[in-house]
């Protein structure tokens, strides 16, 4: 409502001098082409602009802490780099900690996509948003721990605990008003930590500091922001640079380009059918129901298990009531899940080479340990 307002006290400017004054009062110089579209059908203006979950934590906050932890970040002259107890990142900590953050790149699975690169040589060179949220958030909690003094390291941790409850596209009311203490504590403390009062650090806390304070309000007024982040945006204008074929006028191939994708979307939208299915199971591979499927390699003739196998076997008989005593199987290299990944059998991955061969999934294990009354 105050934005209407303010819109309708710009538009009633009488003369260009009142124009110029209103505009610079309210920040508003001009209805929103937005204004056009139903107001059923949008979050109405300016609520349809929520914040950004993508590049605020992939990029905006990692540009400020790692030159900060690198110590290359501009230092006024009233300063000292000296004084900087959180410079670890220099010299041969920085080269080592890039190694590290390369060799962990084949404990990720495939299905996490792109692994983050050695920092040390590329992140000045195209280090993509996706290998700052590895690196950044995945492997930083590990890697800077004794590297970085526990008090930073702790104000750091409180920035990646409520960065992760944030991206998930599930969010319990719990977790939700966890993320925003944690954000808000590291919004206030970094200004204790880092700027300490000193006038010659303001220049420190840019906006990526604070914004992250609102993301939990905004994710309870229209829901995790995972959902409606640029993710999206950013990989279809990706897909439709790919496409450009006429380089000699790319900006009117582009948008040719563009209106054939909707024009195909719409049949499809209104013509289901128009698409034939997509044979989802490879060659050889047996579909055991229920979206689950065995994939190639496979034994050509039956083997005897183990004794541990067997166990296992007899094991999962007994919980389904079922009486059957296995001696030989036809092994098979990988299994298709519900959710599309692929495990693969320790058969056939134990047979390939090392070095940066990436792993298909992690698994989570548990142990429970009993104690006794002695214990």
């Amino acid at each position: 409502m105050r934005y209407k307002t303010n819109l309708t006290y710009v538009e009633h400017s009488r003369n260009p001098t009142e124009f110029k004054r209103r505009r610079l009062e309210t920040g508003i110089c001009k209805p929103s082409i937005l204004l056009g579209l139903p107001e059923d059908h949008i979050l109405t203006l300016p609520g349809c602009f929520p914040l950004d979950i993508m590049h605020l934590p992939a990029l905006n906050i990692p540009d400020l802490f790692i030159p900060l932890w690198r110590g290359t970040f501009e230092c006024d002259k009233a300063d000292n780099k000296v004084s900087w107890g959180w410079a670890v990142l220099q010299g041969d900590a920085w080269k080592e900690h890039g190694s590290q953050v390369a060799n962990a790149t084949p404990y990720f699975p495939g299905s996490f996509d792109r692994p983050p690169r050695n920092p040390a040589e590329k992140i000045s060179s195209g280090y993509k948003a996706w290998e700052f949220l590895l690196y950044f958030y995945g492997l930083g909690p590990c890697l800077f721990f004794k590297l970085l003094p526990d008090i930073y390291w702790e104000h750091y941790c409180k920035l990646v605990c409520g960065m992760r409850i944030l991206m998930q596209e599930e969010i319990h009311p719990r977790e939700l008003e966890e993320a925003h203490t944690k954000l808000t504590e590291f919004s206030t403390e970094f200004e204790e930590l880092y700027v300490q009062q000193r006038a010659e650090r303001i220049h420190f806390v840019r906006p990526s500091i604070h914004t992250p304070s609102h993301l939990a309000p905004e994710t309870e007024r229209i829901g995790p922001g995972i959902i409606y982040s640029q993710w999206a945006i950013e990989r279809t204008i990706g897909n439709l640079g790919e496409e450009i074929k006429q380089h000699s006028n790319p900006f009117s191939n582009l948008a040719q380009r563009g209106l054939r994708r909707c024009q195909v979307n719409t049949l499809k939208a209104m013509l289901p059918d128009i698409e034939p299915l997509e044979d989802t199971l490879p060659r050889g591979s047996k579909d055991l129901g229920q979206s689950y499927a065995l994939l190639r390699a496979v034994d050509k003739v039956a083997r005897p298990i183990g004794e541990v196998e067997q166990a296992a076997f007899e094991k999962y008989f007994e919980t389904q009531n079922i009486y059957m005593d296995i001696r030989n199987v036809i092994r098979w290299a990988r299994l298709r899940l519900p959710n599309r990944q692929v495990a693969r059998s320790r058969w056939k991955e134990e047979q390939k080479r090392g070095g940066t061969l990436r792993c298909s999934c992690n698994i989570k294990v548990r142990v429970f340990k009993m104690f006794s009354a002695a214990d």
